[in-house]
């Protein structure tokens, strides 16, 4: 569990993220949605520690993210993987040596040992026939699998997914959705997203929060978002016709 208290951060005397409190639950998909420009991406920065906030406290399982020491801090992110919205793959690395970058990293393994480890996180995000190809070599789809099996191989409490779908079809992004949901469960993680795409909403919302302007408006389940009232979630989530159609559904229906 990942709880946030009154974090504030702020650029250029610009407020990005405005005193949001929230908690992100263990063994669920969590989303932060928003338009672009929301604060969703400096939120999570906020999280993982590439950005201080000027204000604020972050406990990662009730130990406060301000408090820790090196020897802690360090041993905290080595239990935090990112999915980056790009990838963020190594051009000129295969796609095992990719995987097991983090094992080279952070930990002692023998060479074996982090081969059988990559071999096994290749397995379960179904990357087949991959193992010594480039990221230049395999589809987008694939890329994103890659990246998924390189932030499990550390085997992390927390998983943050900066746009993961960014860049795929709709059928493989609702793939990638659905794997990442998957791995959430099996690893009783927690696991905070960051998107703009409300068919990942629809697929694996647990738990949302909603920005504008880098202020959390609104808070909620996947089931809640189409009964709120809150002008600001309802022109975000029926933006588009097919939302629209739900929505009309659902009135007619009731």
């Amino acid at each position: 569990m990942i709880k946030i208290e009154n974090i504030s951060k702020s650029f250029d005397q610009i407020k990005v993220v405005d005193n949001i409190s929230t908690e992100f639950e263990k063994g669920k998909t969590n989303l932060v949605i928003g338009q672009s420009g929301s604060g969703k991406t400096v939120l999570m920065k906020c999280l993982v520690g590439l950005v201080n906030v000027d204000q604020g406290n972050i406990f990662f399982d009730n130990k406060s993210f301000d408090n820790l020491n090196f020897s802690n801090l360090s041993n905290l992110r080595k239990e935090i993987g990112m999915v980056f919205q790009g990838s963020a793959l190594f051009d000129s690395m295969s796609v095992l040596e990719n995987i097991i970058f983090p094992l080279r990293m952070f930990t002692n393994k023998s060479n074996d040992e982090m081969i059988y480890r990559g071999n096994e996180v290749i397995k379960r995000v179904d990357l087949k026939d991959a193992n010594n190809k480039l990221p230049s070599e395999i589809s987008g789809g694939m890329k994103k699998r890659v990246a998924i099996a390189r932030a499990i191989v550390l085997n992390p409490k927390y998983l943050f997914c900066d746009e993961p779908n960014s860049g795929l079809d709709p059928k493989t992004a609702i793939i990638i959705d659905n794997l990442i949901k998957e791995i959430t469960e099996e690893y009783n993680i927690t696991t905070v997203i960051n998107t703009h795409d409300m068919n990942s909403v629809m697929e694996i919302g647990e738990k949302i929060i909603f920005l504008v302007d880098g202020r959390k408006i609104w808070e909620g389940s996947k089931q809640e978002i189409f009964d709120t009232d809150n002008e600001s979630v309802n022109n975000f989530v029926y933006s588009s016709e097919l939302f629209k159609k739900v929505r009309d559904i659902q009135i007619k229906g009731k």
